[in-house]
């Protein structure tokens, strides 16, 4: 029997809250495969399983705070039949704390049977909405979260407080990570200004040939550096769990900002092995998804490194906190003209400042140097990238 737990989104996680299965007992799922949605101080993230085979059983139900690492369903692998199984099945696990989602006087439709997922029932409910005027789309014709939120906005009810809440919820997230981080890692800073005039104008000759739709960002040329530059530095590309563990895997977690304020993390998955072009089509599809609060359990979880760029009109140089268990985060200021010294001439150039935050139990300064002039290397040669 194959336990599927309640998955830890970072180090600043404990528990989170069942809010809806999207599969049911005896189906079959597979790596990737979209399980449940569960609610977090992150937002509604889909939750992804990593194994394959035939839902036995769900444990917990729908409403319930989980605390992580709690079997939530048990997967009969792949080629076992439901029917002929022969094990003895363990004891449910207990919810630790459920929400009971009472019905409110606004609406009749628990007495008609109209069918609504939780999620969007106590969506509705928070805000005031009748689902007897509400079209549902789902299945038999039931009302997904997508319905209410249509509903929300077509009558303007949305109020200031209620959009800034995950926000909230978010930047109290990450302070907490980082006061963890601040207090358990030895962090040391590196920095290092870098010509950009080379990256700058291939970037506008690559971009010539591009349609609007396609052209690149000059961030795209730092995250495909970092990533060449992890190749040759694996032990930045890391975390530290009873000791340094290298990940074979360069999956960059890139630094979003939301609209609302905060910030939030996703994971660009295979960087190293992504074209510019594909880290570009990969940064459109994640940011708006990313601030919408629609990421998948493995974006949040994945990040082997940790990318923060200040992009336009920002600060010239930016000191990054590690996000525990990685033991690395890269900085890259705004790009700004400044003077450049270089083979005694002094010029005007385009430059970027990097910085690198790097963990002492895993690496030293220079290691970190070494890192920081390779990513300068592959810079000043973006053809390569």
């Amino acid at each position: 029997m194959i336990e599927f737990k309640m998955p830890s989104l970072g180090a600043d996680m404990e528990d989170g809250t069942l809010i809806e299965w999207k599969k049911k007992p005896g189906d079959t799922v597979k790596r990737g495969d979209i399980i449940a949605e569960v609610e977090t101080q992150k937002g509604l993230i889909e939750i992804e399983i990593f194994d394959e085979g035939i839902i036995d059983k769900f444990l917990i139900q729908e409403g319930t705070k989980v605390p992580v690492g709690a079997v939530m369903a048990l997967l009969q692998p792949s080629g076992v039949s439901l029917e002929t199984k022969k094990e003895k099945e363990p004891a449910p696990l207990q919810p630790t704390e459920e929400k009971t989602i009472k019905s409110t006087p606004i609406s009749t439709a628990e007495t008609r049977k109209i069918k609504v997922s939780p999620l969007a029932r106590r969506i509705a409910e928070e805000n005031h909405i009748n689902l007897e005027s509400v079209a549902g789309t789902g299945p038999d014709g039931a009302i997904t979260k997508e319905n209410v939120d249509h509903e929300i906005a077509k009558i303007e009810k949305i109020e200031p407080e209620k959009i800034n809440a995950p926000a909230v919820a978010i930047r109290s997230a990450i302070a907490a990570a980082m006061s963890k981080s601040n207090s358990e890692i030895p962090h040391y800073y590196l920095e290092k200004k870098i010509d950009f005039t080379k990256a700058l104008a291939w970037l506008q000759e690559a971009n010539s040939q591009r349609s609007i739709k396609k052209r690149l960002l000059p961030v795209v040329l730092l995250i495909k550096a970092t990533a060449r530059s992890l190749s040759d530095f694996p032990d930045l590309n890391a975390i530290w769990e009873n000791g340094l563990q290298q990940k074979k895997d360069i999956n960059i977690g890139f630094v979003v900002s939301l609209t609302t304020g905060g910030i939030i993390v996703p994971a660009i998955h295979h960087t190293n092995l992504k074209s510019v072009d594909e880290i570009m089509e990969t940064l459109n599809d994640i940011i708006p998804r990313a601030r919408a609060f629609k990421l998948r359990s493995s974006e949040l979880t994945d990040s082997t490194i940790t990318l923060t760029s200040v992009g336009e009109n920002g600060a010239d140089v930016v000191y990054g906190i590690i996000y525990p268990p990685q033991v690395a985060i890269v900085g890259f200021g705004t790009i700004s003209e400044q003077p450049f010294a270089e083979k005694g001439m002094l010029g005007i150039r385009s430059v970027v400042k990097a910085t690198l935050a790097g963990d002492h139990r895993a690496t030293d300064g220079l290691i970190g140097s070494r890192f920081l002039a390779a990513i300068n290397n592959y810079l000043q040669n973006p053809d390569s990238l």
